[in-house]
């Protein structure tokens, strides 16, 4: 590999569900040249949480494409139909889609596409004062060991988000201590356990809590689930709550003061953060059949409770923990332990070389202009556009699948200087705003 010298419009970073939209999307608009560089060797989405069972938390309708163009052959009926899958689909009666087929979905449409470059890493990237200026991005292919030059107009941050893992659990053992999104891959190491214990009551604490209970008596292991929160809450999901993840909410939160958007984002938690219903009635169905004739339950679900420290101990770990409100400190002990506490904005290293470049808060976070642009600290035609890290000037609707189109909807009108897509001005029922 070499430099190449032509000017590409768009340079895309990262590959998830994000970008892969936006990359197919511009397939209609031919005066955009792109091209979108991912580490990984293939488009995989959260892998080590494809279990069987879970669902897509958003209507079929939030394809990569649907939302803006619903003729456009990279639609998720269009897939069922090339895989012969349309009928099976129609008496499945479902709106949502199994997780692990929305991967297959997306590895269909990635393979079609020759703007995606798989196996490929954005080491570096400079901004080149020049009187036509431009963005240099060195890209490490993983295949032939070789850097390559690329020179792009704009950019385009896709690099999603990556596990958050507390720093009490970090250098622990891996196959014993491991975030939910390793679920998977070390579901065997749980298998063999002679107790394991879930930390954490968000979806991916559920649904890896779910699929621990139903092979517990296969197994026989000990299953404890702990949470700090008051209760393993469901998620506000009434269809007018559901309208805070519309164009229409994110616009209405991006123009109040920082200050506000921090102070509401703070309470906001179960509209994003909490358990599908489905599943916490999934949960409590197996406790319930499993308890009938009266059998013993060898599960434990606690409460308000706080991990302050993990240490281990010959073959297990002990917890050190604290009931919140009692305010008793108590030891838990466990072979296995998965921390399902969330996931933080991944922030690739080499942002830091364009530090001066961007404008940032006083938190360390991006400065985001309302259609997707970081601001700058000096005026250049060379834009920065971003999926990623972007939940304190967005809002809740950041991460959520159900916005994709719309927010790859407006980053095109604006690369293009026309309105390629038309973007709806009301979409909801409710008002937000007087």
């Amino acid at each position: 590999m070499g430099n190449r010298n032509e000017l590409v419009d768009l340079i895309g970073v990262g590959i998830g569900p994000f970008n892969l939209s936006l990359a197919a999307l511009l397939e209609d608009v031919p005066e955009i040249d792109a091209v979108f560089f991912e580490q990984k060797s293939q488009f995989d989405w959260h892998p080590g949480m494809l279990i069987e069972g879970t669902k897509l938390q958003v209507p079929f309708l939030a394809d990569l494409v649907t939302m803006a163009n619903p003729k456009s052959q990279y639609s998720f009926l269009n897939y069922l139909t090339e895989h012969d899958r349309m009928y099976a689909f129609y008496f499945l009666q479902r709106l949502d889609m199994p997780r692990r087929e929305y991967n297959d979905y997306c590895q269909w449409v990635a393979g079609q596409l020759d703007s995606c470059k798989f196996g490929k890493t954005v080491v570096n990237v400079k901004h080149i004062e020049a009187e036509e200026p431009y963005f240099e991005v060195e890209v490490y292919d993983s295949e032939t060991e070789s850097v390559e030059k690329i020179k792009g107009k704009n950019m385009v941050l896709g690099t999603g988000s990556t596990p958050g893992m507390p720093s009490s659990f970090r250098g622990m053992p891996e196959d014993d201590v491991f975030h939910t999104a390793d679920f998977r891959n070390h579901q065997k190491r749980c298998r063999e356990a002679k107790s394991i214990t879930v930390v954490g009551s968000g979806q991916s604490a559920a649904e890896v809590f779910r699929e621990l209970l139903k092979e517990q008596r296969d197994h026989h292991y000990r299953l404890d689930w702990l949470t700090r929160s008051s209760g393993f809450l469901s998620m506000e999901e009434s269809k007018l709550n559901l309208e805070h993840f519309s164009p229409d909410y994110v616009n209405y939160f991006y123009q109040l003061p920082q200050e506000k958007k921090d102070e509401i984002f703070a309470t906001q938690d179960l509209l994003y953060k909490g358990i599908s219903m489905h599943t916490i009635t999934d949960i409590y169905n197996l406790l319930y059949e499993m308890s009938v004739g009266g059998e013993t339950l060898d599960v434990g679900l606690q409460t308000l409770t706080e991990v302050n420290e993990i240490k281990k101990e010959g073959n297990t770990y002990k917890l050190k923990c604290e009931q919140r409100e009692q305010e008793k400190e108590f030891t838990h002990e466990s072979e296995v332990v998965i921390v399902g506490t969330g996931y933080r904005p991944n922030i690739p290293e080499f942002i830091l070389s364009l530090e001066s470049f961007l404008q940032w808060d006083e938190h360390g976070r991006y400065k985001v202009g309302p259609d997707y642009r970081l601001k700058q600290s000096s005026a250049t035609p060379n834009e920065v556009y971003v999926h990623s890290g972007i939940s304190h000037s967005h809002g809740v609707g950041s991460t959520n699948l159900g916005l994709a189109v719309h927010r790859n909807k407006v980053i095109i009108n604006h690369l293009t200087g026309r309105p390629v897509y038309r973007i709806s001005e009301q979409n909801v029922f409710q008002n937000f705003e007087v």
